[in-house]
């Protein structure tokens, strides 16, 4: 036991000897590659120490060298800004030379203009003196003040500037005029052409076609019994006169007659002629007037394409069938004037559907004015305002006739329409005795202006050719006369159509030989 304790004793010693050894040899062997380590670092510090100090060797030469170069280039600049500086100071010296000798020169030209002074002065002097000489000397030959000179010569350039103003205004509104009756022409004769109606005349009376004279004592009656029941019953006068196969009906009334008128031809027709069968044909007369006096409305709205009138409304046109003016059929007139207001209100770019309705409606006062006390266009605008019509078609209608100020540019082109469908040649007509009283106020109303020599009315009343005085109206009044007649015509006379006004002026020189 004690051996074995012996044993392992000796094997632990043992086996603690060989591990020193293996630690000291390890650290021997360690310690041999620190120090070959420590002299291979040595080695390169010493090669880094060399290649740095080789480095900053080269470095410091080509640092001397660049520095050579600089202070080199330095110099050279230098030279250069000091040889600029010298041809730079060379040129001023010559500048300050010549401004010198320039300054002397403007201070002899100052001198020389005082001098130069001097004398305009007292040429002034003596040319004010000569100026005042000779105004003295023209005032003694032509006998008149400086303010008597000045006077005519104003008075002369006024007159010869109201004669180039007269002359500028004639041109301005000639140019106007011509282009504006271009454009007018344009837009007529496009409605024109665009319409093609058929007009017929009718009077203020209607005649019946008899077969026979005899015919006549029939419809006279016994004790004229027959003739005042058809009076009675239709409210007309009948006239059997001397006109051979033919009576004459006449009324105030267009319907009456109208109705007087076909129950006329039926009682004729027939031949059956007594206070029954008068009574029997005039109802049927009747109804048959009102149911044309519908159609015929109702034909006028559907021609002119106008829809939702009153039915009082279009009876009223339709009455227009049986009313005439001047000989011109109103409710072909109306139809007519509807049309054209349509068109122009198209080209201008206005309302055509109220421009058409104040055209339709324009005299449906015609129909009612032997009725109602007042103008056409009055009664007319206020039943179309009772009626629920447009307000400014009742405009239209209340104004195209100047009788009421007019508001839309609608009411323009229906009177213009309403003008040139009356004054279409033909369309319309008057008695002599209006004619001539027509045309008598035309040169009463031209020789009431002052100035004014002779008056002439030509072309059967649309024309009126004004000669004046030429002492007494220059071209600028004749130009105001001739605009000033126009518009006093305008106020006091109806017309159709439009009256031109002609104003001459000519100076005449008249000498005699001897």
């Amino acid at each position: 036991m004690e051996n074995a304790i012996v044993f392992i004793i000796v094997a632990l010693i043992a086996a603690a000897i060989g591990a020193a050894i293996s630690v000291y040899m390890l650290l021997n062997r360690q310690k041999l590659q620190g120090m070959s380590r420590i002299v291979q670092a040595e080695n390169q510090a010493k090669t880094i120490v060399d290649q740095a100090e080789d480095r900053a060797r080269n470095v410091l030469e080509e640092g001397e060298d660049k520095s050579r170069k600089i202070v080199d280039e330095s110099d050279k600049v230098v030279a250069r800004r000091r040889r600029e500086l010298d041809a730079e100071e060379e040129r001023l010296l010559h500048r300050r030379e010549d401004l010198d000798k320039r300054l002397e020169k403007v201070e002899q030209r100052d001198a020389n203009s005082n001098k130069r002074q001097s004398k305009l002065d007292k040429q002034q002097n003596e040319v004010e003196k000569l100026e005042t000489d000779r105004l003295a000397e023209l005032q003694r030959i032509a006998q008149m003040t400086i303010e008597e000179a000045r006077t005519e010569l104003l008075r002369a350039t006024e007159e010869d500037a109201r004669n180039d103003m007269a002359r500028m205004i004639r041109q301005v509104e000639a140019d106007a005029r011509e282009e504006a009756d271009s454009r007018a022409r344009d837009v007529i004769a496009l409605a024109v052409q665009r319409l093609a109606s058929e007009h017929v005349s009718e009077i203020s009376v209607s005649v019946v076609a008899l077969p026979s004279d005899e015919m006549k004592g029939r419809i006279i009656g016994r004790n004229g019994r027959n003739i005042r029941a058809f009076e009675i019953a239709t409210g007309v006068d009948v006239i059997v006169d001397d006109t051979p196969e033919a009576i004459t009906i006449s009324s105030f009334d267009p319907v009456r007659r109208e109705v007087a008128k076909r129950a006329m031809a039926k009682l004729v027709v027939d031949g059956r002629i007594h206070p029954a069968r008068i009574e029997k044909l005039v109802e049927d007369s009747a109804e048959e007037v009102q149911l044309a006096i519908r159609e015929e409305g109702e034909r006028a709205a559907y021609e002119t394409g106008l829809h939702g009138l009153h039915p009082e409304v279009l009876k009223l046109v339709g009455q227009l069938k049986f009313r005439t003016s001047y000989g011109q059929n109103q409710h072909a007139h109306s139809v007519e004037t509807a049309h054209i207001a349509g068109m122009i209100a198209g080209e201008l770019g206005a309302n055509v559907e109220i421009a058409k309705m104040g055209g339709l409606l324009h005299d449906i006062g015609k129909a009612i004015d032997h009725e109602v006390e007042g103008t056409h266009a009055v009664i007319g605008a206020e039943f179309a305002k009772r009626h629920g019509v447009n307000a400014k078609v009742v405009n239209c209608i209340a104004s195209h006739h100047h009788e009421v100020e007019q508001e839309c540019v609608e009411a323009y082109i229906v009177e213009a329409a309403d003008a040139i469908s009356g004054a279409r040649p033909g369309a319309r007509r008057e008695s002599l005795e209006t004619y001539i009283r027509r045309v008598r106020t035309l040169e009463e109303i031209a020789t009431s202006f002052e100035g004014v020599e002779q008056s002439y009315a030509l072309q059967a009343g649309r024309e009126v050719r004004i000669i004046v005085r030429p002492e007494a109206v220059d071209d600028l009044a004749a130009m105001n006369l001739a605009r000033d007649i126009a518009r006093k015509i305008e106020e006091s006379m109806q017309y159709p159509g439009q009256i031109k006004v002609h104003v001459i002026r000519e100076t005449r020189a008249v000498e005699y030989a001897k």
